[in-house]
């Protein structure tokens, strides 16, 4: 009986070893792919590293947030010229800490966030599938069995080049993966915890209410993600299930709304102005479907989704412990309520979210730059298959048999996905170079790379190489008495429309009028006044209608002659330049007294006193939805104004 019973022992002793052994292998190599996956990432972004135009835009408020100017792109004219509240903000805070150079600044933490973004997607897969290492009990610990957890969707993530390419971009697409990414581990852990802990749950809903400070459409998946959280049943504490809830709406709405009410008094806008600027509510299907193919095509992007789903479904039949029972698989709806606390659940919300906000794109008309506007979808896509679980059959390799095709499946789909890898991390996408396709379409970094002749396009004043932004800074420098600079045919000299007589002591000051917001004015002092024609710093524009065949996101385009006049410079020749129509001008001084109008500059203009912020919260609604007709005439007789230059009767 001794000898029977220690011969029973060793091999429990020996499976409990092997047991021990394998959590180490999966836990290592788990850790091992974070490491890969992160360097690999941060290597490829950072060969790749350069700063936006319009990531210099974000530095523009910057500067007049450390200025004391406020948050704002022209000192005393409130216009939230960036879409992301969060990103600005953070930039802001890291400048104010590091006191370095913004343009390093926003270069780390854009790295920085990229790179997070992959260790969440991947903790939170590795959750989902339930690695032996990863959860400490329950039934996910128990299904996982000898299964290794290896990276699949953060490979295809990370091989498209315009992922590279945003993740240093000084833009906010590496805090929305980031957000994203730490939305989805988080959601996952509360769907797995035995026991909720209310610190917890209120840090989970404070994350998801974030979501509209993110960035707009983010709100979709910070609102779902409230939803689920709120109507799942509540974990058991001393407050009752109703005031709970309450509370938790608290959570997730107190920074959200205040900082909204606070928008719409300070800025006059219900959102930021770069959503008027680009009439984000529009409709344009066919371009969006031009921006989904410009992505998917030239990458075969189609290829390792269809694996990945593949991989996907074969994968959660493997750890699939036993069938359902008819009670379990029956739908009431305590069922449902506690569904919404489970994995799957977390995964419905990820994948439905990817595809609502990818028909969103569509519709918009996605975007001028090159994949940019659907990277987090394809983020929220390819969350669930971050890492997936592959099964060693039992016995080794030599022992496998025929009901171990899970594992050939799975393994197959791992090498076709690195293979895939390989070939879109060396492909162009866009060959064009400098030259826009009809499409609007462009490679933004290689763009501004062969307009710039710097392969790392970085610092404000590599962009003094673009074409006119070196004449424009010395330009500003030859004329101390002021003026309106609009840009010329040639690269060489700016037209300057002077102001009138007597000039102020100390010069009458600058305004630049010109689309590339950003290196023109991150390359001048804050007291140089810069605006586009496009409207993401300049109202007037923003609220002009939107061009019918104009090129994406860049479908506005109001004529100088307004400027003219806003702006107080001299309106006749020879002193205007000599383009401009004097008739026109007048037309659009008289076009500038329409009462809406007026009503528009003042809101953004006037000193922010309390009348005037309720006055801007009460009719927030209502300017965002004001037009203004581009052609001084037809604006004059939009607004029921009498034409300074009436038609003849005939």
């Amino acid at each position: 009986m001794e000898r029977t019973a220690q011969v029973t022992e060793e091999p429990a002793e020996g499976s409990a070893r092997s047991a021990l052994r394998f959590a180490w292998l999966s836990r290592a190599t788990f850790v091992g792919g974070i490491a890969l996956t992160v360097v690999l990432f941060s290597v490829g972004a950072w060969q790749r590293r350069w700063i936006a135009d319009d990531g210099l835009i974000v530095l523009r408020t910057v500067r007049n947030l450390l200025a004391g100017n406020g948050p704002v792109f022209n000192e005393g004219e409130r216009v939230e010229t960036n879409t992301s509240t969060a990103w600005t903000y953070l930039v802001w805070f890291f400048s104010w800490l590091t006191r370095a150079r913004l343009e390093y600044v926003v270069l780390g933490v854009a790295l920085t966030v990229s790179m997070l973004a992959i260790v969440f997607a991947m903790l939170g897969a590795a959750r989902l599938w339930g690695g032996a290492a990863w959860s400490r009990s329950g039934p996910v610990a128990r299904a996982s069995g000898s299964a290794l957890l290896l990276p699949a969707g953060v490979f295809v993530y990370i091989a498209l080049p315009p992922a590279r390419d945003y993740a240093t971009s000084g833009l906010e697409s590496g805090l929305v993966i980031c957000w994203l990414g730490l939305l989805w581990w988080q959601l996952m852990r509360w769907s797995q915890a035995e026991r909720v802990q209310l610190p917890a749950l209120f840090g989970l809903v404070f994350l998801a209410g974030l979501a509209p400070l993110i960035r707009p459409e983010m709100t979709l998946v910070g609102a779902l993600s409230l939803l689920m959280i709120f109507l799942a049943p509540m974990p058991s504490s001393r407050l009752r299930p109703i005031v709970l809830r309450a509370l938790i709406v608290a959570a997730a709405g107190l920074v959200p709304m205040c900082y909204q009410v606070w928008r719409m008094g300070y800025y006059g806008l219900p959102y930021p102005n770069t959503a008027v600027a680009k009439d984000a509510g529009g409709a344009k299907w066919g371009q969006g479907f031009k921006y989904l193919w410009d992505l998917v095509g030239p990458y075969y992007l189609w290829v390792p989704l269809l694996v990945l789903l593949v991989l996907g479904i074969v994968a959660s039949r493997s750890t699939r412990t036993a069938p359902e029972s008819k009670d379990e698989r029956r739908w009431t709806v305590r069922r449902v309520r506690e569904w919404l606390r489970s994995p799957s659940a977390v995964v419905a919300l990820m994948l439905g979210s990817g595809f609502v906000l990818t028909i969103y794109a569509l519709r918009v008309g996605g975007d001028f730059m090159h994949g940019r506007m659907l990277l987090p979808q394809l983020f929220c896509l390819l969350l669930p298959v971050a890492v997936v679980p592959i099964r060693l059959p039992e016995g080794g390799l030599r022992a496998a048999t025929t009901k171990d095709w899970s594992f050939a499946v799975i393994a197959l789909a791992l090498l076709g996905t690195a293979g895939w890898a390989l070939f879109a991390a060396n492909t162009t996408a866009i060959k064009t170079g400098t030259k826009i396709s009809a499409s609007g379409i462009v490679d933004e970094r290689v763009y501004y790379v062969l307009n710039t002749g710097h392969d790392h396009p970085i610092l404000a004043e590599d962009y003094l190489d673009y074409p006119r932004v070196r004449a424009m800074v010395n330009n500003i420098a030859e004329t101390p008495n002021g003026g309106l600079l609009l840009n010329s045919p040639s690269f060489m000299f700016w037209y300057i429309a002077p102001p009138p007589q007597p000039i102020p002591e100390g010069g009458a000051g600058h305004t630049v009028y010109f689309l590339n917001l950003g290196m023109t004015s991150m390359n001048v002092p804050l007291d140089v006044r810069v605006i586009d024609q496009m409207g993401l710093a300049y109202p007037l524009a923003a609220h002009s209608d939107r061009l019918t065949d104009g090129r994406i996101g860049h479908d506005k385009s109001l004529y100088p002659d307004w400027v003219v006049v806003d702006i107080g410079m001299v309106d006749r020749h020879p002193w205007m330049p000599w383009y401009m129509d004097e008739k026109w001008v007048t037309q659009a001084r008289t076009a500038m007294s329409c009462p809406d109008t007026v009503a528009l500059n003042i809101s953004y203009r006037d000193p922010l006193t309390w009348g005037r912020f309720k006055h801007n919260l009460l009719h927030a609604l209502h300017f965002a939805k004001y037009r203004i007709d581009r052609v001084p005439k037809y604006e004059i007789e939009r607004c029921g104004l009498v034409d300074p230059y009436p038609q003849p009767q005939r």
